[in-house]
C-alpha cells in the first residue's frame, strides 16, 4: 500500500512540474534587477500561521504553507542588510503569529527600522493580535470600509462536567499542586479560586505587554493605547482618524505610494529570502529519470562542514515514540526517540559546536519529558547548550527545558505549570444509557486502578497520588538542582501549577533572560567563541517524499516502545472522549469547539498514561 502511494506521488510530482514547469525564482530575478540599478522592496504577505520547526516545502500541496519563524526572521534580517532593498511590505491577508511570536518578529522589524528603512503595511480587516505585530512598521494602511479590531483580551477556559454528567461519565482526577488545574476542565463546571487567580495575573501581564509594544511602534503614551482600545472597534477612516493607521487607501493605490519614493520601475519581491525552486528538465525521460533517481534516495545531500549552532524543536504536545510522515506536513507532535535522536547527533557533530533547544510545547508525556531533559544533559556536557521558549513552555515543556544554565523567554511566553495531573472517566453509567452492560473480572488487588468501569477506590486513589508525587518530586527536584539559588521563592512556592508568563518567570528565576530566538542563538554562539557560522536545524528537514522512503526502508525507529505498546495493550483499547463528546458539540459556535477539542485531545494522555505534565487549556482571544 505504501509503495503504491509513493508510486502515485511520484506521478503527481511528475505531472505537476511537467504541466507548469519549474520557473526561476523572484528572489532571482530580483538580484538581476539590482545589479540593473532598480530598487527592491521586500514583500512578506502573511496569509497563514507562523510555525515554529521550519518543513521542507518541496513537495508541498494545497493552500498556504505556514512560514516557520526562524526562516521569517532571517529573510527580515537579510533584508535589513541588503543595500539592494528599499524597504519592506508586510500584506496582512489573515495570517497571525502567537505572542511570543509576535515579540521576536517585532525585534527583526526593528532591525529593518534602525538600518533606515521603512516597513510599510497594508490590510483589508486587522485584529488586535495583527495589529500588535503590525504597529512597530513605519507606516499602516487599510483599505476603505475595512475594520480594526483593537478591543482588548478575553482569555477563557472551558469546562465540560456538566456535559458528562448527561453522558453518564464520572471523571475521576487527581493533581500535584493547588494551582495545577489542567483537569478542572472534567471535574468542574467553574474555575477553582486558585485557577482564577491565576488567569487573572496571566491576562495582566500579557495585556501590559501589548500595550506597551502598540505604545512603542506607534510612539505614543502606554495610556493612550488603553483608551484606543476601550474605544474599540475601528472602521478604517474612524482608525485613521484616531492615528491608529496612517492611511486609508486601495492596494494599488499602496503600491503606487512605494513607486513614487522608490522609483516606478521599483520591483516587489514576493520571494525574498527564499531558497529558489529546483531547476528540473522534465521535457524529456533523462530529466524524469533524474527526479526518480534524486526523490529515491540516489542522490544525497551534501553535509557542510562550516561550523555551526543547532537548533533543535521541540514543538507540541510531548508524547512517547516517533512521529509518521503526513502528506500534509504540519507538526504532528513532539515525540522524544525524534527529539533524543536530533540532541544526540547535535552531540556527536563535531561542526556543530553549540545547541539551541526551541521549547513550543504545553507539555505531556512524564516519561517522555524525562527522555528528553536527559538527551539534554548529554549535550550540555559536550558543549554549550541554552534553550529558547516560544509562545509556550509550560508544564513537561517546562520540564524539557530546566537542564539548561540558561533560559531565554519572551515576554509573553506560557511557561512554569510545574505539577502533575492523572486521572481517568469511569463510564458504566453512560453505556447502561443505551442498554451496555459489562461484567468485570480481576485478579490483583489494583487490577482495575485504570479500568474506565467506576472512579478509584479509597486505596487506588491513595496509590496513584503517591505514585504521582514522586513523579513530582522528580520533577520539583530537576528544577531546584538546576537553578539553585536563582530560585527567588521556595520551589512549593513556584511550582503548585502556578503559570506564569516570561516576564513573571524572569522576577522569580525561573528563567534567566528576556530575548528571542535569534538573542538566544547569539548568545550561545558567544559562548563557542564563533564568529563565522551557520545556523543549523537538527534534523535536517525532510520534504513528504523523503519521510515516506525513510518508512519504507526501515531505517526509521519504531514509532512506539516496547514499553508502550505494552502499556497501551488495555488502556489503548478504551473509548476517545472525543469521539462522544464531539456530536454533542459540533453545532456550537466553531471557536470553542475547536479549543475544547485541543483540551480532550492533550488529556485524552492521560487514558494511556495514567499521569502527565500537561498544562491547563487557556483561550486568549484578541
Amino acid at each position: 500500500m505504501a509503495k503504491r502511494f509513493l508510486i502515485w506521488s511520484c506521478v503527481a510530482v511528475f505531472t505537476y512540474f511537467g504541466a507548469t514547469g519549474v520557473a526561476r525564482s523572484d528572489d532571482t530575478n530580483a538580484k538581476k534587477e539590482s545589479k540593473a540599478g532598480k530598487a527592491v522592496v521586500a514583500v512578506f504577505r502573511f496569509a497563514s500561521g507562523v510555525s515554529e520547526s521550519p518543513a521542507d516545502d518541496t513537495f508541498s500541496f494545497g493552500g498556504p504553507v505556514p512560514v516557520s519563524l526562524k526562516d521569517l526572521v532571517a529573510r527580515l534580517k537579510k533584508a535589513a542588510k541588503d543595500p539592494a532593498v528599499k524597504a519592506v511590505a508586510l500584506i496582512a491577508d489573515g495570517g497571525a503569529a502567537g505572542a511570543a511570536q509576535t515579540e521576536e518578529l517585532r525585534q527583526a522589524l526593528s532591525q529593518v527600522r534602525a538600518a533606515n528603512k521603512d516597513i510599510y503595511v497594508h490590510g483589508d480587516s486587522l485584529s488586535m493580535r495583527e495589529y500588535v505585530l503590525y504597529s512597530g512598521a513605519s507606516r499602516i494602511s487599510l483599505v476603505p470600509t475595512s475594520d480594526l479590531w483593537l478591543t482588548g483580551m478575553q482569555g477563557e477556559s472551558p469546562y465540560i462536567r456538566g456535559l458528562l454528567n448527561w453522558l453518564g461519565v464520572k471523571p475521576d482526577f487527581l493533581h500535584c499542586g493547588d494551582y495545577k488545574s489542567a483537569s478542572e476542565i472534567f471535574m468542574r463546571e467553574g474555575p477553582s479560586p486558585q485557577a482564577e487567580e491565576m488567569q487573572n495575573w496571566l491576562l495582566d501581564s500579557m495585556y501590559d505587554t501589548e500595550v506597551n509594544l502598540i505604545a512603542k511602534g506607534r510612539g505614543v503614551d502606554p495610556s493612550k493605547v488603553k483608551e484606543w482600545i476601550d474605544n474599540g472597534p475601528y472602521s478604517a477612516e474612524k482608525a485613521k482618524a484616531a492615528g491608529l493607521v496612517d492611511a486609508v487607501e486601495h492596494r494599488q493605490d499602496f503600491e503606487n505610494i512605494m513607486k513614487s519614493k522608490y522609483g516606478k520601475d521599483v520591483v516587489f519581491n514576493k520571494k525574498y529570502g527564499k531558497k529558489e525552486a529546483p531547476k528540473l528538465d522534465l521535457t524529456s525521460f533523462s530529466g524524469m529519470f533524474k527526479l526518480w533517481a534524486d526523490v529515491l534516495g540516489e542522490t544525497t545531500k551534501s553535509k557542510s562542514s562550516k561550523s555551526a549552532v543547532g537548533i533543535v524543536y521541540v514543538d507540541g504536545a510531548i508524547s512517547l515514540g516517533s512521529s509518521r510522515a503526513s502528506p500534509f506536513g504540519g507538526s504532528t507532535g513532539a515525540h522524544s526517540t525524534d527529539i533524543r535522536k536530533a540532541l544526540d547527533e547535535a552531540a556527536r557533530d563535531d561542526t556543530i559546536k553549540a545547541v539551541v533547544l526551541r521549547v513550543d510545547s504545553p507539555g505531556g508525556s512524564a516519561v517522555a519529558s524525562e527522555i528528553i531533559y536527559d538527551a539534554t544533559r548529554r549535550v550540555k556536557a559536550k558543549k554549550p547548550f541554552i534553550v529558547s521558549m516560544g509562545d509556550v513552555a509550560g508544564s513537561g515543556g517546562y520540564y524539557v527545558a530546566c537542564a539548561s544554565d540558561v533560559i531565554f523567554a519572551d515576554a509573553s511566553t506560557i511557561t512554569g505549570s510545574i505539577g502533575v495531573v492523572g486521572g481517568k472517566f469511569a463510564t458504566n453509567d453512560m453505556w447502561k444509557k443505551i442498554g451496555i452492560t459489562f461484567k468485570e473480572y480481576k485478579r490483583g488487588a489494583n487490577a482495575g486502578i485504570l479500568s474506565s468501569s467506576e472512579v478509584f477506590t479509597k486505596e487506588e486513589r491513595e496509590k496513584m497520588q503517591a505514585w504521582m508525587d514522586d513523579i513530582y518530586g522528580v520533577f520539583k527536584g530537576h528544577v531546584t538542582a538546576i537553578r539553585g539559588n536563582r530560585l527567588k521563592k521556595p520551589i512549593d512556592e513556584l511550582a503548585g501549577g502556578r503559570v506564569y508568563t516570561g516576564r513573571q518567570a524572569l522576577e522569580l528565576g525561573l528563567v534567566d533572560k528576556i530575548g528571542s530566538l535569534q538573542d538566544a542563538i547569539n548568545y550561545v554562539a558567544d559562548k563557542a567563541k564563533l564568529t563565522d557560522y551557520e545556523v543549523r536545524v537538527v534534523p535536517e528537514p525532510k520534504n513528504f517524499i523523503e519521510q515516506i522512503m525513510e518508512e519504507l526502508s526501515g531505517t526509521k525507529d519504531d514509532a512506539k516502545d516496547p514499553g508502550v505498546d505494552a502499556r497501551m495493550g488495555v488502556r489503548g483499547q478504551q473509548i476517545s472522549l472525543i469521539d462522544l463528546a464531539m456530536p454533542h458539540l459540533q453545532h456550537l459556535d466553531p471557536e470553542r469547539v475547536k479549543v475544547i477539542k485541543t483540551a480532550l485531545s492533550r488529556l485524552q494522555m492521560i487514558q494511556q498514561e495514567g499521569a502527565v505534565l500537561m498544562m491547563p487549556e487557556i483561550r486568549i482571544r484578541k
